[in-house]
């Protein structure tokens, strides 16, 4: 049963300017350690960091946008198949746990300048 859905878009270029005036700040607020240990450079940072964006948005949006999750605690990992998942602790994990939820399902995209996520929520 799905207990949550969530969507979000956003295009790269915004990515490109907030990495622009806010550079590693913004690097170090989204994503965890292991995050920007993988985080390519050049143009390819901008659509990593987007589709990263994305799927946290997306994420927070099927467990109803509460208060207080922080980013750190929804870390995007790839499968050795290249599939994305979750790998969520702390104010994520209890929050996915409060919703009822047993499997958090996410899909990343990104295309002609915009990047996408999609998170369902399964009991």
């Amino acid at each position: 049963m799905i207990v949550g859905l969530g969507n979000d878009l956003i295009r790269v270029s915004r990515i490109e300017r907030v990495l622009a005036r806010h550079g590693q700040r913004f690097i170090d607020r989204l994503l965890t350690d292991e995050e920007r240990a993988t985080l390519p450079a050049g143009a390819r940072r901008a659509n990593r960091m987007a589709k990263s964006f994305a799927a946290k948005e997306a994420l927070a949006k099927a467990l109803g946008a509460p208060v207080g999750m922080s980013w750190h605690d929804a870390e995007i990992v790839s499968e050795s198949s290249g599939r994305p998942r979750f790998e969520l602790r702390g104010t994520v994990a209890a929050q996915v746990e409060a919703v009822g939820a047993t499997s958090v399902h996410v899909s990343l995209s990104h295309d002609a300048g915009i990047a996408s996520a999609v998170v369902v929520l399964e009991a």
